[in-house]
């Protein structure tokens, strides 16, 4: 066993992928009688549906580009993205580059968003280890902007020209942009005058395989990259939403949503185990345990994807433990302790399956970095353990709530959205 730390993030986990699953998205039943943009808005609360698709790391797979891509941008995104989860002049162990986009290598929910006034529509990640928003514009030059849509400043009547610049970076370069103010459509809601940012240089290939148009952060205000009020920041400061509340509900299929302004009870089963946040920037929360039976769990952390323990050897770099597909249902459960509560994770959980060419393989979705702590080892919670457990953020009291999603079939009744009592 092994006490950590852990910071659950959405949009830069992985899960399992169903063997032969192609990159189109099926409307299922749940979303066939409304819009992605203009989904069913509850009293203060709004659902968003989130689609699945086959992740960058698969993309650049299939196509033979992943082993050059990881060799020339090894990252030390997350020693420097997770420090401030960890006490102050905690000696960390970095690599030597910056590849942000190591951090969506495994994301495979996007969700729709507008800008603009017409509206002008796009797909993100709805990322809660990040507090900016982004989108491509269309003095972009990079060839990868060309492959997704772009915001057209000149053709918004809302638009607000903001002046300053900004720019994240990247193993293989920068990217840049220009800031903008702008009327955001999440769902059936309004945010006016939010922040954003307009990349007009996005490096590299792999955001040629991105299914994402840009990124949507949900992280605390600290974690911005860029000046300004975070999108939720901007919901609650504009009482768009009644709670100050998001939940995610990530299904195996394409039937996941995220809910702004509650919870809903028809998605998960059994009380909500409530973990308070230790420190405002990720959605950090302390955990004593991770328990497992006849696995060597090393004391290693998380670099390319967010769930992080070292199942077979404690190899801490950029790299996915092939396992042989056969002895999948022979392998452990893998058990995390928050709270008091037990919440486990089997093999059919933590493996994940790709189809290349006439062969099936098996990834573990584990992986490791070494991010050294006198407190223990940083645990990144992401899509692999957030697809097992219905998730609560809560920034009205500072918390985060788990419980097991209940994965249901395609058709189900949409309910109430249910707010939260102190």
């Amino acid at each position: 066993a092994a006490a950590a730390r852990c910071a659950l993030l959405l949009g830069s986990g992985s899960h399992q992928v169903s063997p032969g699953s192609g990159s189109g998205f099926q409307v299922s039943d749940l979303f066939r009688d409304f819009n992605p943009l203009t989904p069913e808005t509850l009293s203060g609360s709004c659902r968003v549906p989130l689609r699945r698709e086959r992740s960058m790391r698969s993309r650049l797979r299939a196509a033979g580009l992943l082993h050059d891509f990881l060799r020339d941008g090894s990252p030390d995104t997350f020693g420097r993205r997770y420090a401030p989860c960890l006490p102050p002049g905690t000696p960390l162990q970095l690599g030597r580059s910056g590849e942000r986009l190591h951090n969506f290598m495994d994301a495979q929910y996007y969700g729709e968003i507008s800008l603009g006034t017409p509206q002008q529509n796009f797909s993100v990640v709805f990322d809660t280890g990040s507090a900016d928003l982004w989108v491509p514009s269309s003095y972009c030059v990079s060839e990868a902007c060309a492959m997704h849509r772009r915001f057209k400043a000149f053709e918004s009547t809302s638009f607000r020209h903001d002046g300053r610049m900004f720019g994240i970076h990247y193993g293989s370069g920068h990217l840049l942009g220009v800031m903008a103010r702008e009327t955001l459509q999440v769902g059936g809601l309004a945010v006016l005058n939010q922040e954003f940012g307009e990349s007009v240089y996005e490096p590299g290939a792999a955001f040629l395989m991105a299914k994402f148009d840009g990124v949507l952060g949900m992280a605390y205000p600290p974690l911005a990259e860029i000046l300004g009020n975070p999108v939720f920041d901007n919901m609650m400061a504009q009482k768009a939403v009644e709670e100050p509340v998001f939940s995610f509900y990530l299904s195996r299929g394409s039937t996941s949503e995220l809910l702004l302004g509650g919870t809903d009870e028809a998605l998960y089963h059994g009380p909500i185990t409530w973990l308070p946040v230790t420190a405002k920037g990720y959605w950090t929360v302390t955990g004593s345990e991770v328990l497992s039976v006849n696995v060597c769990v090393c004391v290693c952390v998380c670099v390319c994807v967010c769930v992080c323990v070292c199942v077979y050897v404690c190899v801490c770099v950029c790299v996915q433990y092939l396992i042989d597909c056969v002895r999948v249902s022979s392998l452990p459960h893998v058990t995390f302790v928050l709270g008091g509560t037990e919440f486990t994770l089997t093999a059919q959980s933590y493996v994940r399956k790709e189809v290349l060419g006439d062969k099936q393989l098996c990834f573990s979705g584990f992986q490791a970095v070494d991010i050294l702590s006198p407190e223990g080892p940083l645990w990144i919670l992401g899509d692999l353990f957030l697809t097992e457990f219905y998730s609560v953020f809560d920034r009205g009291q500072d918390r985060v709530g788990l419980a097991p999603a209940r994965h249901l079939a395609p058709a189900r009744h949409l309910a109430p959205a249910r707010h939260l009592a102190n």
